[in-house]
């Protein structure tokens, strides 16, 4: 009898023709997005490509052995394209090899079905082996080991950041300062060899000194407040007395319990809740970023929450003993963080009287506040019953348009605080001025308004602080000997349009500056962009060091940047210890008078990447990756400072985010290392013209962040910003990784020591999904590094939800330990009953897309203090 089902129509007959519908479903696009990257001056290989995939699929339909031969082909050009491209990097294999292999063993699995019409069994046997030979070279090149010490990416040396710049760079722009002011003296003369063959730079002989300052005892402040005289900073060791460490801001602990060889031995000591999370119906709009580094003083850790309750907590046991809620409503929070709080001990008050002691903090709805650090409760005497408004002065605001996130920096009894102004709502902002209050009596000592330097008091009657103006939104350093605070300023009030900012903002803006803390005045500054038009607005809490020199050291502050440049400045004077060179940029976009010609570059060290390129574009398949390669094309990119457009998507590279941004760096001046993470993301941007942002209804819509942008009133244009650049479908970012690092430098001569990706793919994935892969893709990461008198970096940062120790010397991973939310802030190391303990808050982070999550964990080694000796101070300071 007649077999009523043919074989050609059995299973082998449908797995042809299902295969073959899904390779025409993936060659067509291929195909057609080829021809449409190869008009746009990208690369032919993906019009040969779809082709071969939509003749495999042609012939799969016909069931002719020709499929395997044509796919053969296509695979093998493939292979040979990829090495071509990018080499044996194994992350950048993954879009270009992965997929096309999976397709090489579908098609190969197919050989018994379609050898009964157009092959030989001879041929059947050569087109298996050749497939099987190509399979086993693409799963070679895919599991290529990377030595862990490599460079993340290769890195630009100073000298060559940019592509083919001229060595006659231009001038600044006109009326604004190259690099400090005018009246202090300028950089030696670039030297004829390479920083990296360079002997560290002697101290300057003709250095002007630091300002005189008056006695204490019969100064007051130009508001009328007595000044109290310098104090002795309080140091690490048994505590973790300020946000940095201490006010010199090097994340550095002379501990040495724990070390490279006993690390592996942590153990969680206690995990304490702080209870306080995002309300269950908030949504996807509400930030929620904790990024706080508590404070150790004394029996007791200091803990702050996004909505700015301080928690005290027993150092030894992780049990709560008070707290304190200002009561910020969650809905009106614009970043959702509080990086810290601050410590003071009023050296005039009785030691057990009330508030001798406190806690200093601000809020997210712009008040600053002060607690008995030993009873949690607001201490009468400072301000109006324990709070200063800071909205005093500013004249109109929005609820959550400006608010404290930074931990203010007290010296000299002087609290120093900014405030960040929620980014390109407006450019008729509240004000960006920073001020300094008396850490007893909350009175004003100064204001440091920029359109104002005549008047360091409150404005006068009927008027307000100069609105729109750049302001600090992260830390400042302090030097209680010299009597300066380091202010790292941040843009005018939107980032992305600067035509309509005055001289003083076009000077200052995106700058260091070094004020009097006696008498509010800028001494010096510095500026790191002219006319930044690409949000670099400085977010890294400057290091204060002693910087190595012939015949001794130099008072110095080292600042990092999210362009990546590193400078190294005299801190008394501002004067670069290293050459600055002012170098050619790209001119144009939308802005072309105002841009300035040429930007500093710093000689001393970079975190600056290479320029990227098409090869760079990355996906989960080839697919995406084309995606963004037609992207890449179809959008405006020179390099670095690229200018922004309207009629067309340009790149910034690095976005935002860094380089180095609010984690900052770590400085051991003992081993004369300096340890910095550092992201590696561009963002792909579009300035939108003011009539199509009406429509899109973006002129109105304060703080949504549903519409994709930010409307800029006031500017020609709102800003649309696809932050690190994804593709649309996969989630996935455009550039392949890695994204982040960590890096060590030698101190003394700006060299790299070693360098590396960090962060690894388990807790990322395409469609945001975890993949659980425990590999080194490097991540992008938030939240700086602490360094110990031990040999160890202890860093969590990276978006994969560890915290990691690693070697200082060699950056070998000694240790990591999974967290129960995000990372996104940074550890401390403290002391207690000869217990050397790694503590940190795991909080997670909205923007980060992270687990959130209110936890603060301890670390210690099994033992305690049996289980190794401690250089840190057992006493308090």
């Amino acid at each position: 009898m007649q077999d009523e089902h043919p074989p050609h129509r059995g299973f082998g007959f449908w797995a042809a023709m299902a295969i073959s519908v899904l390779i025409l479903i993936f060659g067509l696009p291929i195909f057609g997005g080829g021809i449409w990257l190869a008009t746009l001056g990208g690369s032919w290989y993906y019009i040969f490509a779809g082709l071969g995939l939509l003749l495999t699929a042609f012939f799969l339909f016909r069931r002719s052995m020709l499929a395997v031969w044509v796919y053969l082909a296509t695979f093998i050009g493939t292979l040979a394209w990829a090495l071509w491209e990018v080499g044996l990097d194994a992350w950048a294999q993954i879009p270009r090899l992965v997929a096309p292999t999976v397709v090489l063993i579908l098609v190969l699995a197919l050989i018994p079905v379609l050898r009964g019409r157009f092959a030989t069994p001879r041929g059947t046997v050569a087109a298996a082996l050749g497939g099987v030979f190509a399979l086993v070279g693409s799963i070679a090149i895919l599991n290529i080991s990377h030595d862990g010490t490599a460079l993340a990416q290769e890195e630009t040396p100073a000298e060559t950041a940019q592509e083919a710049l001229p060595d006659d760079a231009g001038e600044a722009p006109a009326g604004e300062t190259p690099t400090i002011d005018q009246d202090t003296p300028q950089p030696p003369p670039a030297p004829e060899t390479p920083v990296d063959q360079e002997p560290a730079p002697e101290a300057p002989a003709d250095a002007e000194p630091a300002p005189e300052v008056v006695p204490a005892e019969t100064a007051t402040s130009p508001t009328g407040v007595p000044l109290r005289a310098a104090m002795e900073m309080p140091q690490t060791g048994a505590d973790w007395p300020a946000y940095g460490g201490t006010h010199h801001g090097t994340r550095y602990s002379p501990l040495a319990q724990i070390t490279p060889e006993n690390v592996a031995q942590l153990e969680r000591a206690w995990e304490f809740q702080t209870g306080v999370m995002p309300p269950e119906d908030a949504g996807d709009s509400q930030r929620w970023s904790p990024e706080n580094t508590p404070l150790k003083i004394g029996d007791d850790l200091y803990v702050c929450t996004p909505t700015n309750v301080v928690v005290s907590i027993d150092a030894q046991s992780g049990l709560e003993e008070w707290r304190y809620d200002p009561v910020v409503a969650p809905e009106i929070l614009s970043i959702g963080a509080c990086r810290g709080v601050s410590y003071f001990e009023d050296p005039e008050a009785d030691t057990d009287a009330l508030c001798a002691r406190r806690i200093i903090s601000g809020t997210e709805d712009g008040r600053l506040f002060a607690l008995d650090a030993d009873l949690g409760e607001l201490c009468p005497d400072f301000g109006l019953n324990g709070q200063v408004d800071l909205e005093d002065g500013l004249g109109d605001t929005v609820p959550g348009w400006i608010g404290v996130t930074s931990a203010p920096t007290i010296i000299r009894g002087i609290v120093v605080v900014g405030y960040n102004v929620n980014d390109n709502e407006a450019e008729d902002a509240p004000s960006g001025v920073v001020r300094g209050y008396d850490a007893v009596s909350g009175e004003l000592v100064w204001a440091w308004d920029l359109g104002n330097p005549d008047n360091r008091g409150a404005p006068p009657e009927g008027e307000v602080y100069t609105r729109g103006t750049p302001n600090m939104w992260t830390t400042a350093a302090a030097d209680e000997e010299l009597g300066l605070v380091y202010l790292p300023l941040g843009n005018s009030a939107v980032d992305y349009y600067g035509s309509n900012r005055s001289d003083l903002e076009n000077e200052y803006a995106t700058s260091i500056v070094a004020v009097d803390v006696a008498t509010g005045d800028d001494v010096w500054h510095f500026q790191t962009v002219y006319h930044d038009v690409w949000d670099y607005d400085l977010g890294s809490q400057p290091a204060l060091v002693d910087f190595p020199a012939e015949g001794g050291t130099v008072p110095a502050l080292i600042l990092s940047s999210k362009q990546g440049e590193i400078y190294v400045l005299n801190r008394e004077t501002g004067e670069s210890l290293f050459d600055v060179e002012e170098r050619e940029v790209p001119q144009g976009g939308v802005e072309p008078e105002y841009l300035s010609p040429v930007q500093p570059f710093s000689t001393y060290h970079s975190l600056a990447m290479d320029p990227i390129e098409e090869r760079d574009m990355w996906g989960m398949t080839p697919l995406d990756q084309l995606w963004c390669r037609i992207q890449f094309h179809d959008s405006s990119y020179e390099g670095i400072y690229t200018p922004p457009t309207t009629d067309e998507w340009y790149v910034q590279y690095p976005g935002y985010n860094g380089g180095q941004d609010w984690g900052a760096m770590a400085v051991d001046q003992e081993r004369g290392i300096l340890i910095a993470n550092y992201n590696d993301v561009p963002n792909r941007l579009r300035l939108v013209p003011r009539d199509e942002a009406d429509e899109m209804g973006m002129s109105t819509a304060i703080f949504d962040d549903g519409i994709g942008g930010d409307p800029q009133i006031g500017a020609p244009y709102a800003i649309d910003i696809d932050v690190g650049w994804r593709s649309d479908f996969t989630k996935l970012m455009c550039k392949q990784p890695p994204y982040g690092g960590i890096r060590a430098i030698d101190l003394a001569t700006g060299e790299t020591l070693w360098d590396q990706p960090f962060g690894s793919a388990r807790a990322n994935g395409p469609f945001n999904l975890p993949t659980f892969l425990p590999f080194d893709i490097g991540t992008p990461n938030n939240g700086g590094p602490v360094v110990t008198a031990g040999g160890l970096i202890f860093v969590a940062a990276t978006t994969d939800n560890m915290i990691r120790a690693f070697d200082i010397e060699t950056g070998d991973e000694l240790w990591s330990d999974v967290l129960p939310a995000g990372g996104q802030a940074t550890p401390i190391v403290y002391e207690h009953d000869g217990v050397q303990y790694l503590v940190m808050m795991a909080g997670g982070h909205t923007p980060m897309e992270t687990i959130l999550g209110d936890h603060v964990i301890a670390w210690t080694l099994p033992g305690g203090s049996d289980a190794g000796e401690t250089t840190g101070d057992s006493e308090a300071p």
